[in-house]
């Protein structure tokens, strides 16, 4: 059962606090930030300071806290507080510290809702809507930026970031095919392990919740040791909602959507897939105190696309003392940056165009003899919207007893980096 929970700012500041069993002393927020910032590295997600379990998630810069001194599941607490993040942005439409600033009072009402005496009570924002009686203060946010599909027939807009009570709304369906990669290369830039976690997301704002048929692209394969170089699903799950009946024969799923945003379907596949990007490594040590360390990185989808919020890092060794870089001329968009305190080096790449290559030079004069060991690995971050490295596809989305209406639908593919490693 949870003592308390509570949301901090990025700042350490309480944005929403609640004690449900008044077993712990105030200041526990204190603690847990004080703890998190002292932390040597990136703190786990569970921690004990004297006695008292911190829980926490971060989500946009926000911290969600739960604290329990009982010995109960971590997974039974993690999956009350993502709940209770969901319904949150599901009502307020954005998850930020302005937004539950502004919705506090509607805020609390959905713990009081969803958490009872520390116990999970309502996990979904279908379950909670009857009793919710506040209305949403609508916060403006960025652009949000959609390209319809190919059967959508509407223009771009910003309204999968609108609370779902919202009465103006739309008549509109929301969805994503999110992709997550973690890959392992060596230092010739083989794979030598690969893995793939997707989602298939939607957010409906669809008048009386009609219900839906969604069919993906005829060459998905659910077993794949008949797939025969089509497209092989390791492993998948479905929400609630879904109906599969049609799903073997004809790939074809009925959903009757709840309110909010939910996961239809979750899938898995095990290498067996093009990669977006090899990473090439190449060290040179000039002496025992010199060494020039090159990087080159090729981008392997179509060129129409590119890629995102690219960040590339590694290791100096410890007796780096004097780092310089060296990049192509031309270079556009590209930042360099060498972290003392860490020995950290971060090439950052504003925009990253498909089927091209990039490069950069690392320079370092040592203090002592180092090897390339001391480097160990590159790490690379990414985000490729309108792409995703599976090939699944959404072939149609039908939508029953529209009339004469034609609802307007909104797909997005979009592939990012879990754990995107190339080892030297």
């Amino acid at each position: 059962m949870l003592s308390q929970l509570f949301v901090l700012s990025a700042r350490g500041d309480i944005i929403i606090t609640r004690d449900f069993r008044g077993d712990l002393v105030k200041g526990t927020n204190e603690v847990f930030f004080r703890k998190f910032k002292l932390w040597d590295g990136e703190p786990p997600p569970i921690f004990s300071v004297e006695g008292v379990n911190f829980i926490y998630i971060k989500r946009n810069g926000l911290f969600f806290v739960g604290t329990t001194t009982e010995n109960i599941s971590p997974s039974y607490i993690f999956e009350m507080i993502l709940n209770l993040i969901r319904v949150i942005k599901d009502y307020c439409g954005v998850l930020s510290e302005e937004s539950l600033r502004k919705n506090f009072v509607l805020v609390y009402e959905l713990i009081d809702e969803m958490i009872d005496y520390g116990h999970s009570q309502s996990t979904s924002t279908e379950q909670v809507r009857p009793y919710i009686v506040n209305e949403p203060i609508v916060i403006d946010s960025s652009s949000f930026s959609l390209k319809p599909s190919f059967f959508a027939n509407s223009v771009p807009c910003t309204a999968v970031q609108r609370p779902v009570t919202n009465k103006k709304s739309k008549n509109e369906i929301f969805v994503d095919v999110l992709e997550k990669l973690t890959v392992l290369f060596n230092a010739n830039g083989y794979i030598m392990n690969s893995s793939l976690d997707g989602c298939i997301q939607m957010k409906s704002f669809l008048r009386n919740n009609p219900q839906l048929q969604l069919a993906l692209n005829d060459d998905l394969v659910i077993d794949k040791t008949n797939a025969y170089g089509n497209l092989g699903l390791d492993d998948f799950n479905f929400h609630e909602c879904v109906n599969t009946n049609e799903f073997k024969d004809s790939r074809i799923l009925i959903i009757s959507p709840p309110d909010g945003e939910f996961v239809v379907m979750n899938y898995r596949i095990k290498g067996d897939y093009q990669v977006p990007f090899r990473i090439f490594p190449y060290m040179e040590e000039l002496n025992q105190y010199k060494l020039d360390f090159s990087l080159k990185v090729k981008s392997l989808f179509p060129d129409k696309l590119h890629a995102t919020n690219v960040i590339i890092k590694f290791n100096m060794p410890r007796s780096a003392n004097n780092v310089s870089f060296e990049l192509p001329k031309k270079s556009v968009g590209q930042t360099t940056e060498y972290k003392e305190s860490d020995k950290t080096v971060e090439w950052k790449i504003e925009k990253f165009m498909g089927s091209t290559e990039l490069s950069m030079k690392t320079k370092a004069s040592l203090s002592s003899p180092a090897t390339a060991k001391e480097i160990n690995q590159i790490s690379m971050q990414f985000e490729i919207s309108m792409y995703n490295v599976s090939k699944l596809q959404i072939k149609y989305l039908r939508i029953a007893g529209q009339g004469n209406s034609n609802p307007y639908r909104w797909v997005r593919y979009i592939t990012q980096s879990s754990s995107y490693v190339c080892r030297v």
